[in-house]
């Protein structure tokens, strides 16, 4: 769509940098998703994280979806867009007492629990409010992700999650704690994985796991997997939505549910990374005393941070150069940092100044993760049905 005459030229007049969202494909996305989830009962829960713009957080509860968050404000956009709180899920390392509250007041769905001492704070908190708060146990399942170090959550030494190895001595604590109702156990072991053998050694350690809460008398009505299927950066107009079929059928295949449990997943970049680009604008070209030709934009990683946070990359494409003519280029922002670059030795055509750019897949953690950085303003948000 974005690449079309009609899209470019009106596009072409909005003041860059902005991000572009195409609402016929993440609704495309959510049907692939409600349908591939819907074939077994499983219920999906939206990883705010990801996008929490209003209109895209609106659309998931058009479908149907609940909402995985990791923040008070966070579970405060959910419900604001109409999102049940019985089908939130609060998790996150560190939550606040204020936060805690928050979930307590609207009664969410659960809190997924990630430390002996939170599951004493909750209970405390909920003692006070004279309310028994429903939990799941975010347990670190020592599964290798085979993914980005910085996105990797599910390895023995990470910060998140209760270690499988103490689980008996939290079960034995949890007897003591009157104001929690323990409802399931929650796992998530990474972001951006593109291999389903990950998910597979889940569903194997989840299996081991769940034997053994059956044997200390404890059924687990919910278990939740956590999400962090990838997307494709590298050709995201060859596969603009994420091959759900194949990644739920593996753990329809793999993980063992027990009659009368359900199934949760907390996805986020698979449903919204596609849909949304950042556009730029080439401010300026300039050849170094190496020969390195670096295109200037009026991006930066203020507003698209990922490149610079953890060297991700994203496909960048000429919309408006005159020639086919291609170079190879340096694309760096106006930031101060030598670390405000996207992309080097990219070939594009021949780019002048005022050229339009691209910077695909960029609807998942671009516009969520923006900063003021240098007191440079928010980008827009720009969506394909309001052109």
């Amino acid at each position: 769509m974005i690449g079309s005459a009609r899209y470019t030229e009106r596009l072409g007049q909005i003041p860059t940098p902005f991000y572009f969202y195409d609402m016929e494909l993440l609704r495309a996305t959510l049907d692939a998703v409600s349908t591939e989830a819907g074939r077994y009962g499983y219920k999906v829960h939206y990883a705010l994280k990801a996008n929490f713009n209003e209109r895209i957080v609106t659309e998931m509860k058009r479908y149907g979806l609940g909402a995985d968050c990791v923040s008070g404000g966070e579970v405060r956009r959910a419900i604001d867009c109409g999102i049940p709180a019985s089908d939130v899920v609060f998790a996150g390392v560190a939550k606040t007492d204020q936060e805690i509250i928050l979930g307590l007041d609207e009664g969410i769905f659960s809190f997924n629990c990630e430390s002996r001492e939170e599951l004493e704070v909750i209970n405390a908190l909920a003692a006070q409010r004279g309310k028994i708060a429903d939990i799941a146990l975010r347990i670190n399942p020592d599964v290798d992700a085979m993914t980005h170090q910085h996105i990797t959550t599910g390895k023995a030494d990470s910060k998140f999650g209760i270690s499988y190895q103490e689980i008996d001595q939290v079960i034995a604590r949890l007897g003591e704690l009157k104001n929690l109702n323990i409802v399931g156990i929650h796992f998530h072991i990474g972001s951006q994985i593109t291999h389903m053998e990950p998910f597979e050694a889940l569903c194997e350690r989840a299996n081991a796991l769940q034997d053994w809460f059956e044997g200390q008398g404890i059924n687990l009505r919910h278990i939740n997997v956590g999400g962090g299927l990838g997307i494709d950066y590298i050709d995201p107009s060859a596969n603009p939505i994420p091959d759900f079929a194949t990644y739920f059928a593996v753990f329809h295949n793999r993980l063992k549910v027990r009659p009368g449990q359900t199934v949760h997943f907390e996805l986020g970049r698979s449903l919204v990374g596609q849909c949304g680009e950042l556009l730029t604008r080439v401010l300026y070209n300039k050849v170094t005393s190496t020969g390195l030709r670096i295109a200037l934009v009026d991006a930066g990683f203020p507003d698209l941070i990922r490149p610079a946070l953890y060297g991700a990359s994203h496909r960048i494409e000429n919309l408006t150069s005159a020639t086919e003519q291609r170079k190879s280029y340096m694309v760096a922002g106006p930031i101060c940092e030598s670390s405000d670059i996207f992309a080097r030795g990219l070939e594009l055509p021949e780019t002048r100044r005022g050229d339009l750019l691209r910077l695909m897949s960029a609807g998942a953690y671009g516009r969520a993760m923006a900063s003021n950085y240098n007191l440079r303003p928010f980008p827009a948000e720009i969506f394909s049905d309001e052109l």
